[in-house]
């Protein structure tokens, strides 16, 4: 008996010692931001903030490395053996966190999700008509037409579990724009660097490091075990929350406190170009504007009258004193580092009252109308939402802001219930086709995957030519040409009004080390907590 207690004594510091190394080795970083999730579903809504978080659970066939070039994930290559077929081999001894073994039947699954009538992630597979297994390793993407740049949008393509999925009863993806409930709404089961372990709305969610995760031996892997993701709607709070050191991380801060965050000792703040534009859009389908004192008439359907709300918006004011210099005002619906951006369609109309009212006076409307611009109450967004509506005034239009709580403006705006809306679009496969085809082509229906968040209903019959031919042209050239005709004709008819690109500052403790992205957001396998 006295022999074997020192074993046992021994076996116990050895418990207590890994117990200790454990907590010392941990490394929780709280982030806070002003929005929330809407949902986890990886193919319901196309929404920044479920973006942000779905990125760290859910992966593509491709990524971006920290210098953002595509590079292999769940696919080791890809071959293309006809114009009509890419071919991946997929990545073995890759499991998801529920622990089932990844295989080309969730790939198959996932792209059919992703196509479904209910999803608005179709772009991730763009010109894909369906998937075919080949072996348990080997998939191929049989397209309707050729893609030259399917890369690019498979980096938003989030696979599934197959298995995960049937079991609880999520085959199709959740009816996000009727607000619809489901398991994967709820829930998730990825192969990403993260897991979510604890999920409350509005409140708080948990993402755990996954110990299983097929990179963690990546030179870029940080050293993060746990992520809170603390949603905190107030600006003030949040500053407050990171200088007292209740945070390390803010992805979101409010640009009237960067002077003051950059001046504390134990914060850092790092700035980069986001891929996103900020613009006005407005209801140029329905005969009669709702929500205005015009009856029998739209005067939005007027190119005129959407010239002269451009030429009544006092871009520098806002750059100024709302964005307090964190933006670039554009001409433009794609950035600088998006494929086919076009200097000469980066064009704004100047800033000129008289010549708003000239136009308003010309299209019908001498004494200007009455209408509701609706915002959600995210910043900077409300804070713009506020500062048009006197621009407006002093040419004739009484717009009234109408600002949405987050949750209920995208339903909202989806539904085609606004008569003029503010929102910013990312272009995620940083190239201008994601953007043309989803913003400016005619709706085609939920299953088309064109006019998707064309909430403006605009339809130009050039406008969709050309974006027919881009998706198809092989010649990159040749492409890039058609991209600047399709964006100067946005430039010319003004169905959606570009205002700015945002300049994004994270903030963070000093003790943090991020590495920014053009795409804003932080992918949190790469940080440190020092």
């Amino acid at each position: 008996m006295n022999r074997t207690k020192p074993v046992s004594l021994l076996s116990l510091c050895a418990v207590i010692c890994a117990v200790l190394i454990t907590t010392a080795e941990a490394k929780t970083l709280r982030y806070a931001s002003q929005d929330d999730p809407q949902t986890l579903d990886p193919h319901s809504a196309n929404l920044v903030p479920t973006n942000r978080v779905l990125s760290q659970v859910y992966e593509s066939l491709v990524m971006r490395d920290k210098n953002f070039k595509l590079v292999p994930a769940l696919a080791l290559s890809w071959s293309q053996p006809d114009a009509k077929t890419w071919r991946f081999k997929l990545r073995p001894n890759v499991k998801f966190h529920g622990g089932e073994a990844f295989t080309a039947d969730d790939v198959v699954f996932s792209v059919e999700r992703a196509l479904n009538p209910l999803s608005q992630l179709k772009s991730s597979v763009q010109g894909v008509a369906s998937a075919k297994k080949v072996d348990n390793l080997t998939v191929d993407l049989i397209m309707k037409e050729p893609n030259p740049v399917l890369l690019n949008h498979l980096f938003n393509f989030r696979v599934m579990s197959k298995e995960w999925a049937v079991k609880n009863k999520t085959e199709t993806p959740q009816n996000y724009k009727d607000r619809e409930d489901t398991f994967a709404s709820r829930n998730t089961n990825g192969t990403g660097p993260f897991k979510v372990t604890l999920r409350q709305p509005d409140i708080k969610t948990v993402l755990v490091a996954y110990e299983d995760w097929w990179n963690k031996n990546s030179p870029e892997k940080g050293n993060l075990t746990q992520v809170d993701l603390l949603p905190v709607k107030s600006n003030a709070t949040r500053a407050a929350a990171l200088l007292s050191g209740e945070v390390d991380f803010v992805l979101d801060p409010p640009p009237q406190d960067i002077t003051r965050l950059k001046q504390n000792p134990n914060v850092k703040v790092i700035e980069g170009r986001d891929a996103r534009v900020q613009y006005l859009a407005f209801d140029q389908s329905r005969s009669e504007l709702l929500y205005s004192d015009v009856k029998g008439k739209n005067p939005l359907k007027d190119v005129r009258v959407r010239q002269a709300i451009s030429h009544a918006i006092d871009i520098e004011a806002i750059r100024e004193k709302v964005m307090r210099g964190l933006s670039v005002p554009i001409g433009t619906m794609v950035t600088p580092d998006v494929r086919g951006y076009s200097k000469d369609a980066d064009k704004r109309l100047a800033f000129d009252k008289e010549k708003a009212r000239q136009l308003l006076k010309e299209a019908g409307y001498p004494n200007g109308f009455s209408i509701t611009l609706d915002c959600g109450n995210v910043q900077p967004a409300a804070d713009i939402c506020q500062a048009i509506p006197p621009m407006l005034s002093q040419v004739g239009i009484r717009a009234t802001p109408n600002i949405v709580p987050q949750t209920n403006y995208f339903p909202k705006i989806q539904k085609f219930d606004t008569s003029m809306y503010l929102l910013s679009w990312g272009t995620p496969t940083f190239d201008s086709l994601y953007t043309l085809q989803a913003l400016l082509h005619t709706y085609g229906g939920e299953s088309s995957g064109n006019g998707d968040s064309n909430y403006g209903r605009y339809s130009n019959p050039k406008m969709d030519q050309l974006i027919t031919q881009i998706r198809t042209e092989s010649d990159l050239k040749k492409r890039d040409g058609l991209i600047r005709e399709a964006l100067l004709i946005n430039t010319a008819d003004l169905p959606v009004i570009p205002l700015h690109q945002p300049l994004v500052p994270w903030a963070m403790r000093k003790n943090v080390d991020a590495v920014f992205t053009p795409n804003n957001v932080a992918y949190f396998f790469r940080f440190k907590l020092n």
